[in-house]
């Protein structure tokens, strides 16, 4: 197999990254390998074996043409400050331009020790791997930006954590990896000539427009802004949760990153927290936008010396941009659920009926996910669904009564309404009880378990009969549940 790499940062960007070296694995032996997402990069692996696959895709033989190394940055990991993080257990192989010119990284994830792993192994479990893989190629079925997922290889080693776990390597595409934390640790160490080098870089390989920008390095800044308000909105929307929403773990390109303890809410409450290291909610499911808004806080930061280089009364600016997040997301975070309610333009008092929406999720416990469902079977005239999340046919009558009136005030066809509502109102997703099921089968040797989730979740607006297992809400006695970093 060929992979026709042309590696930009490595060849450019000499002295933000450390060579570094895959361990080799003892038995690699291939999990699960994304052909859909090769073809799409311009790999072609068309008569590729699994053992060729499984030794590319673990370390154990380095394909031609790439250049590993690992990234530096820095970070701010639950609100302080970690001026040297850096790949850890990760290393970047090189990038690809894909057939439509968008260029991605190829990054091996658990491939063993960096020196940026600060005493750690470097290396990753096979929970870990097919979580973050399953997770990130629901999300991608569901339009949410985000990291991909190529392959997932078992190393046929034993990886140490709270006990031994059968160790494994997954290989994410990305448009870059570089983060918020990465423009942090080349401020706080190098100052200026160094942000202003790798923000002339983030600019011309994701946004070249901004180049012609007055001040590209604050036009940056807002794009980011911009990026971030949409991806939080969009999460929210499909009722998950990072987890671990650290500066390090902020992609400039917007996409999703670092899977460790995400989840997906059945039962609504805006303080749900599923991570076991987030003892205070730092990162419940309702405080998103609101740390969002303080990363990009730390962003503007970072940019400063490269923004004040250009124009020092552009430093005001930035902090204008700043202050402005929680009304850019609050206007995304509106047009998102008018999509999710089956509304078409904005009215005066849309962002009431939302906020009242989300008062009585939060006081009935609805089903997060089955709720909007039900809502486009009651336009079909079918209330049966609707019912049975609802304590009783009163409950929240005031509310659907109201956006009704909404809906009939637009016109037009209730059933092709619905049919817009279940296009963009996931049936299936990654439950966590259907996930914590697939991963200790995976875990035990049975793959089947993961394999037949991982084809639900790719595929989750259509309704299926005999995936009806997949869509509906935890059992009664599952729970409380906790996820973990994997680390």
């Amino acid at each position: 197999m060929q992979i026709a790499f042309d590696n930009s940062f490595h060849a450019t960007m000499e002295g933000f990254y450390a060579p570094a070296e895959a361990a080799r694995p003892s038995a690699p032996r291939l999990l699960a390998f994304n052909h859909a997402l090769a073809a799409r990069l311009g790999i072609d692996a068309t008569g590729t074996g699994d053992d060729e696959l499984a030794r590319l895709f673990s370390g154990a033989e380095l394909p031609p043409g790439a250049d590993p190394l690992a990234l530096a940055y820095a970070g701010h990991q639950f609100g302080h400050f970690s001026p040297q993080l850096g790949d850890g257990r990760a290393l970047l192989l090189g990038e690809v331009v894909a057939p439509d010119g968008v260029r991605f990284d190829i990054q091996l994830k658990g491939s063993g020790p960096t020196m940026f792993s600060r005493n750690g192994d470097g290396k990753a479990a096979i929970g870990p791997v097919l979580r973050e893989y399953l997770v990130s190629e629901a999300m991608a079925a569901m339009g949410v930006p985000t990291t991909r997922a190529l392959a997932a290889v078992a190393t046929g080693e034993r990886v140490q954590r709270e006990r031994a776990h059968p160790g494994a390597v997954l290989t994410r595409v990305a448009r870059s990896h570089i983060r918020v934390g990465t423009f942090q640790f080349f401020a706080a160490h190098f100052g200026a000539e160094h942000v202003i080098r790798l923000s002339d870089y983030a600019i011309a390989r994701h946004f070249p427009e901004l180049a012609e920008a007055a001040n590209a390095h604050l036009a940056l800044l807002e794009r980011v802004i911009d990026l971030q308000c949409s991806l939080i909105a969009h999460w929210m929307s499909v009722g998950f949760i990072h987890g671990v929403m650290n500066t390090d773990n902020v992609a400039i390109s917007g996409e999703t990153i670092d899977y460790g303890p995400c989840a997906f809410m059945d039962r609504f409450s805006v303080s749900t927290v599923f991570s076991s290291i987030d003892a205070h909610g730092r990162y419940a499911y309702g405080r998103q936008p609101q740390i969002m808004h303080w990363n990009m806080a730390r962003f503007a930061e970072a940019l400063l010396p490269a923004i004040h280089a250009v124009d020092p009364a552009d430093v005001e600016r930035a902090k204008e941009l700043v202050a402005a997040v929680p009304d850019r997301f609050r206007s995304v975070w509106d047009d998102t659920m008018r999509a999710k309610l089956g509304l078409g333009e904005a009215a005066g008092g849309d962002p009431e009926l939302i906020d009242e929406l989300f008062a009585e999720l939060e006081r009935h416990g609805a089903d997060f996910t089955g709720f909007f469902r039900a809502l486009s079977m009651l336009l079909r005239g079918d209330r049966a669904a609707l019912d049975a999340l609802l304590p009783d046919e009163g409950a929240m009558a005031s509310w659907i009564a109201a956006w009704r009136a909404r809906i009939e005030a637009e016109g037009g066809d209730f059933a092709e309404r619905a049919e817009a509502m279940d296009a963009v109102n996931p049936l299936y997703i990654p439950r966590n009880h259907l996930v914590e099921a697939a991963l200790a089968a995976a875990e035990a040797g049975d793959m089947t378990p993961w394999l037949r989730l991982l084809e639900t979740v790719q595929h989750p607006f259509a309704a299926r009969a005999d995936w009806a297992e997949f869509a509906g809400p935890a059992p009664e006695d599952f729970g409380p549940y906790t996820t973990f970093c994997g680390t």
